[in-house]
């Protein structure tokens, strides 16, 4: 089997890449810095075309991460135009070839339902507002072209668990000792373990009924205040100092806000009604693996 996967040497890139290749496929990582890509075939993205066409399947986690420093205008236009570039550059080239009829699974986020509350979120549950919900809606929206060509899904993640990633940094300051919860600790953080993420986008890839909208979610969403009395246990550190609101919001102006202070109780209810089974639903699971994994 040929696959794409565009942004296969990221966090969840690279964990996917190796999944794949375990089970003999074939696969093309695009990138733009081709020659630097350890696992599969490195292609630059003046090659994706040409990719695509070979492909039996496309799987695109390309985008600017957005928790990397304040979201200046310049940095908020590079958010956006990351994802739309890649994934209308992937439509395009999937739109040449449409009797092929291809899976294409695209990654979304949970920033799409906006900062919420206490307000338990499913797949049916309308947008929101902000910036990221707006970065969302537009991303799905360049992904649903690829509906009318190929069998497409769209995975709404939420933070991302394991060796690296959002996790190294929610750590440093338990190994000094000042972890502890995020302004008031009451907002709900959705996670997922990343071997659950890899798993996910194999079970879409491999499933002829999966298409639509999915959150990519575990099935037990905690609050901040819990996730940090959760990850001081698992590296035996105390999770006994706040970090003020007031404070994260000089350093990250608007992004503290959305990713920081606000957040999302979503669920992932289409993936448990049609037969997804979570290796790691429970956060202290999750963390104990993602700690033994580095």
């Amino acid at each position: 089997m040929n696959i794409v996967v565009a942004g296969g040497s990221g966090f969840i890139g690279t964990a996917l890449v190796r999944a794949l290749l375990a089970r003999g496929a074939d696969v093309a990582v695009l990138s733009r810095h081709p020659a630097k890509v350890r696992d599969g075939r490195g292609v630059g993205w003046d090659g994706a075309a040409e990719a695509v066409r070979d492909a039996d399947a496309v799987v695109n986690l390309a985008g600017e991460n957005v928790g990397e420093g304040r979201w200046t205008e310049a940095r908020r236009q590079c958010i956006l135009r990351s994802r739309l570039e890649a994934t209308r550059t992937l439509v395009e080239a999937l739109r040449a070839t449409p009797e092929r009829k291809r899976a294409f699974v695209n990654a979304a986020a949970v920033g799409y339902y906006g900062p919420r509350g206490d307000e338990v979120l499913d797949e049916s549950a309308p947008s929101g507002g902000g910036f990221l919900a707006e970065v969302v809606r537009q991303w799905e929206a360049a992904a649903r072209e690829a509906e009318a060509f190929s069998r497409a899904t769209i995975l709404r993640f939420g933070v991302v668990l394991g060796p690296g990633g959002a996790l190294a940094k929610m750590m440093l300051p338990f190994r000094f000792g000042v972890g502890g919860r995020v302004g008031s600790g009451k907002q709900w953080m959705s996670w997922i373990d990343r071997d659950d993420v890899v798993r996910m986008v194999l079970w879409a890839l491999d499933n002829e009924a999966v298409r639509g909208v999915y959150n990519a979610t575990a099935p037990e969403p905690v609050t901040n205040r819990d996730f940090t009395r959760a990850l001081g246990r698992a590296m035996h550190r105390p999770a006994i100092m706040p970090a003020p609101a007031f404070a994260l919001r000089l350093l990250f102006g608007r992004m503290a806000d959305e990713i920081l202070l606000g957040g999302q109780r979503v669920v992932p209810a289409r993936a448990a009604r049609e037969g997804f089974v979570f290796e790691f639903p429970n956060l202290d699971r999750a963390l104990a693996h993602a700690l033994e994994s580095r």
